[in-house]
């Protein structure tokens, strides 16, 4: 398609200044840290044919924080219309929305931002598609990783393969609790308030250890995608989270 020389229209919940095209857009002022305590990956591949905005409305009643759409086997377009339809049963809830990986998709459905990986769009250029609004969140596999990473341009990042997962077939071998806290220490050392979360095989029943750890929170896909009781998932993590915290603190 022709570029235009307008500044093409926003969807709802981006905003685009006029330079977005032209390099990576610095961040203006603060907004407020996006909330890891519990994220929720809504992928129909664990999620055993039940509508995805079902399981995202019940994970929100559980407490989830927020919520990302991804897929890897289906059209575009079917893409944008489950996002849509996942806003549409997110509205006045507060739980935020991202996409996983299709900047397009997210810009398409208006949703709140996007989630990208190590070989997914570089996150300068995600950024500046996004617009500095957006939330935009990466995934770091090593503490090289960490290092390397435009923690200006991002809002979150989430330490991977903390545990053995069949969520995702090309996952890493494990790093466990010590490797995640690395990859955490490494992030904060150059952003101290940055978000950290940490991803893959994670249950009610190690979130509390993960939290211990040093991590913001935690995310999930099978662990509420493939339970029975997706709300039930949710509010026993949540739990499982909030305990924790409450344990530092003594």
């Amino acid at each position: 398609m022709a570029r235009q020389s307008a500044t093409p229209p926003s969807p709802p919940h981006a905003v685009y200044p006029s330079s977005w095209r032209g390099r990576p857009i610095a961040r203006e002022g603060a907004r407020p840290a996006v909330d890891l305590s519990v994220y929720v990956v809504l992928d129909p591949s664990t999620a055993s044919g039940r509508p995805l905005t079902d399981i995202a409305r019940a994970a929100v009643a559980g407490g989830a924080t927020l919520l990302q759409y991804r897929d890897k086997h289906v059209a575009t377009g079917t893409m944008v219309e489950t996002t849509r339809a996942l806003l549409a049963a997110l509205a006045g809830s507060g739980v935020p929305l991202v996409v996983n990986d299709r900047i397009d998709v997210a810009l398409a459905a208006g949703a709140d931002g996007a989630h990208v990986g190590q070989d997914d769009m570089a996150v300068a250029d995600a950024r500046r598609l996004l617009g500095p609004d957006a939330i935009l969140g990466l995934s770091l596999n090593s503490v090289a990783e960490a290092d390397a990473a435009e923690l200006d341009l991002l809002d979150y990042v989430c330490g991977q393969c903390a545990f053995a997962t069949a969520s995702k077939a090309d996952a890493p071998p494990p790093i466990g609790v010590a490797g995640i806290a690395e990859i955490a220490a490494t992030v904060r050392r150059r952003a101290p308030a940055m978000p950290v979360g940490a991803i893959s095989g994670i249950t009610a029943e190690n979130a509390g250890a993960v939290i211990a750890a040093g991590m913001d929170g935690v995310a999930v896909i099978s662990a509420v995608c493939a339970a029975p009781d997706p709300e039930a998932a949710t509010r026993a993590l949540r739990r499982a989270v909030d305990a924790a915290r409450a344990e530092a603190s003594e």
